[in-house]
C-alpha cells in the first residue's frame, strides 16, 4: 500500500503573505492564526499575511510564524481526509510535525518555538558565528575540509540536506575558510548564508540549555503516527523521545537525507509538504530521483493532491 509523509518547512521559508489565502478559504486554518495570536498576545497572523519582511526575518518572529502556517495547512488536509503516515520536519518543522502527530500541543508549540528562536540568537553575539551552503561538493571530502578549517575554532556540518547540498556552521572566520577549501576541492557553489545566528552546531549550546528547561515544563504525549526526527534519523513515536530529540538537534546537524532516504525504504511514495515554500520538495528530488512532492501553502494546492489521493 502507497503511504503518505507530511514534511514541514523550517527557516528560510518565509514571506510575507503567507497563509493569508488559507486562513481566507479555510475556517480551520484560520482557527489556527487565531490560536497563534492569543498564544503568543500579539497578531503574528498579521505578520504572517502582511509583513513587514524585516520584522518576520527575525528569528523569534521566523520560528512561530512557520509553525503556524504549517500547522493550519495540515489542519486543512486532515479536514479534507488526508492522514499521514509518518511526518517529519526539517529543524524547527520538527515542532510543526509533532503537532500534527498529536504530541504536542500546538499553543505549547508556538509559545516555545517564540522562545526557541530568541535562545538561538541571543546564543551566539551577531558576527560572530556564519553559515555556508556547499554545492555539490565531491564525496568523502567534508570532514577533511571541516578539520583543516577549523584551526580552533568551530566548524561543522550544520544541515545534511541532499546529496547535493550541505550546510555547515560555526565561527565565521572557520566557515570562510571551509568555504574557500570546499571550493579547491571542486565544490561547485560554497555560499554564505544570510542568517543572523549559526545554527546547528556546538555554538548554540547556550540555546539548548535554555530550551531544554523549557521542554522539560512541556506535556508531550504519545505520537499517533511516527516521527523520523532530525537527530537520529530514526522514527520514534513516545512523548519522551519526542522532547529528547527537540532538544538534541539544537546543536546537532539535521539528517535531512537519511530521514528522506528511510521513508522512502518504508513505502511512502505520496509527499506533501504542508507551509509556506516548498523547499523540501525540491530536496526531495535530489534524494530520491523520480519522486515528486507536492506542496500546500495555498488553496490552489489542494486540487492536486485531492487527484493524487
Amino acid at each position: 500500500m502507497s503511504k503518505t509523509a507530511f514534511l514541514f518547512p523550517g527557516q528560510g521559508s518565509q514571506f510575507a503573505g503567507m497563509g493569508k489565502a488559507l486562513a481566507e478559504t479555510f475556517p480551520a486554518a484560520r482557527a489556527v492564526f487565531e490560536e497563534a495570536d492569543s498564544a503568543l498576545g500579539f497578531p503574528l497572523s498579521r505578520l504572517c499575511w502582511e509583513g513587514p519582511e524585516e520584522d518576520l526575518k527575525l528569528t523569534e518572529n521566523t520560528q512561530p510564524a512557520i509553525l503556524t502556517v504549517s500547522t493550519a495547512a495540515a489542519a486543512v488536509l486532515r479536514e479534507k481526509g488526508i492522514e499521514a503516515h509518518f511526518a517529519a520536519g526539517h529543524s524547527l518543522g520538527e515542532y510543526s510535525a509533532l503537532v500534527a502527530a498529536g504530541a504536542l500541543r500546538f499553543a505549547d508549540a508556538v509559545r516555545t518555538v517564540r522562545a526557541r528562536g530568541r535562545y538561538m540568537q541571543e546564543a551566539v553575539p551577531a558576527g560572530v558565528g556564519a553559515m555556508a551552503a556547499l554545492l555539490k561538493l565531491p564525496e568523502g571530502r567534508l570532514e577533511e575540509i571541516l578539520e583543516a578549517a577549523a584551526q580552533g575554532e568551530i566548524v561543522s556540518a550544520a544541515n545534511l540536506n541532499s546529496p547535493e547540498q550541505i550546510v555547515i556552521a560555526g565561527h565565521a572566520g572557520a566557515v570562510n575558510r571551509a568555504a574557500e577549501l570546499a571550493k579547491g576541492a571542486g565544490c561547485k557553489r560554497a555560499v554564505l548564508l544570510p542568517v543572523s545566528a549559526p545554527f546547528h552546531c556546538a555554538l548554540m549550546e547556550p540555546a539548548q540549555r535554555r530550551l531544554a528547561a523549557d521542554l522539560a515544563a512541556t506535556e508531550f504525549a504519545d505520537l499517533a503516527v511516527p516521527l523520523i526526527n532530525n537527530w537520529q534519523a530514526r522514527a520514534v513515536t513516545s512523548g519522551v523521545d519526542a522532547r529528547q530529540g527537540l532538544i538534541e538537534q539544537v546543536p546537532n546537524p539535521v539528517q535531512w537525507t537519511a530521514t528522506i532516504r528511510l521513508l522512502a525504504e518504508a513505502g511512502v511514495t505520496r509527499w506533501i509538504e504542508p507551509g509556506p515554500g516548498a523547499v523540501l520538495t525540491g530536496l526531495l528530488r535530489q534524494i530520491v530521483p523520480g519522486q515528486q512532492g507536492m506542496k500546500f501553502g495555498e488553496p490552489a494546492d489542494l486540487d492536486k493532491i485531492l487527484a493524487a489521493n
